[in-house]
């Protein structure tokens, strides 16, 4: 069975069929799926919604894309949701947060604040967090050296020694639907040369889509019943078999979500 570690299945794209991309990912052997919030707005949404879903699991936090439209407020609402969710064994963790420096237009200084901040509230409550890393990867180990977290660095496309680094720290690093593409050499390379133990999988649905659901221009939906596809990719990278990857990448997920349900 796999594990989904990260999957935006409060999307809008997903309102049509929602309850039917759960099952058809649950049919095709994905035992959870880990949804991150991104904005106060959506806490109450992917609570309420990994709890009505098989497998389903949940991290608050703030993205850093929708740092224009938070408030300062915002951070004392997630600290009151997660002390109300710190019961709630479907609650793992503080996410999606983190830095964004590919998208013009961001304010660094205001990205960094909500990313330090929500550090903060992940360490009082000794907390993993599920971290957004583009172009940011420095800056965002320059502040965990800091203030020491673990979890998961979501979508991961750094560099070999960026990547050394992250798991130095205690992180595991997520590989999805990029990796399929033979092009994308250095997040295949990576997969491929880094420890087993360091990685997770996850499909960032609707996002990331893998190379068979079509070109940039006519790309389908990404949907969580992709990832045993996206595993047997992993599995052929490194020429081990598929029922090894599941495994491994789920005791992986386990490792750095230790709140999860699908612990036992």
């Amino acid at each position: 069975m796999w594990i989904d570690s990260h999957c935006h299945l409060d999307a809008a794209e997903f309102d049509a069929d929602r309850a039917g991309v759960a099952e058809e990912a649950r049919t095709a052997g994905v035992s959870g799926i880990v949804i991150p919030a991104v904005v106060r707005g959506n806490f109450s949404v992917v609570a309420e919604l990994a709890r009505g879903t098989p497998g389903g699991a949940y991290a608050l936090g703030i993205h850093p894309l929708y740092i224009d439209v938070a408030r300062e407020d915002d951070l004392a609402a997630l600290r009151a949701a997660v002390v109300a969710a710190m019961d709630d064994p479907r609650f793992v963790g503080i996410g999606e947060i983190g830095l964004d420096y590919f998208v013009p237009g961001l304010d660094p200084v205001r990205q960094e604040f909500f990313y330090v901040e929500q550090l903060k509230i992940a360490k009082e409550f000794d907390l993993p967090v599920i971290l957004h890393v583009r172009r940011s990867q420095d800056a965002l180990l320059k502040q965990l050296r800091r203030i020491r977290v673990r979890g998961i660095a979501h979508a991961f496309n750094g560099s070999r020694q960026q990547a050394g680094a992250f798991v130095e720290l205690g992180f595991k690093l997520g590989f999805g639907g990029a990796m399929t593409f033979e092009p994308a050499l250095r997040i295949r390379t990576l997969a491929r040369e880094l420890p087993l133990e360091a990685l997770v999988l996850e499909t960032d649905a609707p996002d990331i889509a893998p190379f068979w659901l079509g070109t940039p221009g006519e790309r389908k939906r990404n949907t969580p019943g992709q990832l045993p596809r996206i595993g047997a990719e992993l599995a052929a990278l490194r020429g081990i078999e598929v029922d090894a990857a599941a495994l491994a990448t789920s005791r992986n997920v386990r490792e750095a979500l230790p709140r999860g349900w699908f612990q036992a």
